[in-house]
């Protein structure tokens, strides 16, 4: 399927209905969850559509693929369109936690995660990995459109600003997000919505339920990944980093025990030799990721209402 300028999917010319062996041609589409930390909460990047379907409704950033190009360029390429920031190409050998994933076996029926990529440029110690597909057959009110959802993890991120068919842009806070925690693949996400129709967490399409598992899939690889020191600067404490696991998880963690956790877990904090007192109090140590992936033991997500 072509695309306008717009970025609304075209109708094929007469005569070209049909493409091999009769199947009808869609449209495929990337969408990004983009997470952040920003004033000690959880934030999503969001943009409010300037176009029909969904005019004035707040969506992910993301849009059409090009028939020229790979799916990830297609998801870097809509975020620089709709927000002005930018995510680099990454280096080949750049594998991310590709390796943990397979390690873990925590590959999900819906879409074996494929990494893009970890670090770029822009984004110093930025993650972005595929999350999902989503093809419910009504969830584009204006044709059948599967789109392919990334999931972006980074550090405090420069103000957004608007472009293309996105009128506004700006980090949202997850909390606010009416009905994120409530939506999932099993209703929203795969029934799809019907014209004209915001999804249960107030989002265009079925974004509510692609927003609600990227917050899954960020807060289980917590547990087993060193994933939680994309959320960080290059050099962090170790109050910083629990603090990320506290915000992302929604539950207090004790000081003691997670400093002993994450500075006894082989290859997943590296010292730096320096020290801060940018937390307040007692200078503290100064740390960056080290090589490990995975996380063995696994530090354990408190009980929900713990």
């Amino acid at each position: 399927m072509t695309e306008d300028r717009r970025g609304t999917p075209c109708s094929p010319p007469a005569g070209n209905q049909l493409t091999v062996d009769g199947y009808a041609p869609y449209g495929v589409t990337a969408d990004l969850v983009i997470l952040t930390i920003r004033a000690d909460q959880l934030c999503v990047l969001l943009v409010r559509r300037a176009l029909e379907p969904f005019a004035g409704a707040l969506a992910l950033p993301g849009g059409f693929v090009r028939p020229d190009e790979t799916l990830g360029a297609a998801a870097r390429r809509e975020l620089a369109e709709e927000t002005g920031l930018r995510l680099d190409e990454p280096a080949p050998a750049e594998r991310g936690f590709a390796q943990a994933e397979r390690g873990a076996g925590t590959a999900r029926a819906t879409s074996a995660p494929a990494v893009v990529g970890v670090g770029s440029a822009g984004w110093p110690g930025a993650h972005l990995e595929q999350l999902a597909a989503y093809g419910a057959v009504d969830r584009d009110p204006r044709a059948r459109v599967v789109t392919i959802a990334f999931l972006a993890l980074a550090p405090d991120l420069p103000e957004p600003r608007s472009g293309t068919d996105a009128a506004a842009a700006e980090f949202v806070p997850v909390a606010a997000v009416a009905g994120a925690e409530r939506v999932t693949r099993g209703g929203v996400g795969e029934g799809g919505v019907g014209e004209g129709e915001v999804d249960g967490a107030g989002l265009a399409f079925d974004h509510g339920a692609i927003l609600a598992d990227g917050l899954e899939r960020a807060r289980s690889k917590l547990e087993y990944t060193t994933l939680a020191t994309a959320f960080c600067p290059v050099e962090f404490t170790v109050a910083e980093l629990r603090r990320v696991y506290e915000i992302v998880w929604g539950a207090p963690l004790d000081p003691r025990n997670f400093h002993r956790k994450v500075t006894g877990t082989r290859g997943f904090l590296e010292p730096v030799g320096r020290s801060t007192t940018r937390d307040g109090g007692r200078p503290a140590a100064l740390y960056r990721r080290g090589p490990a992936e995975v996380l063995y033991p696994a530090i354990r997500r408190p009980p929900a209402g713990d």
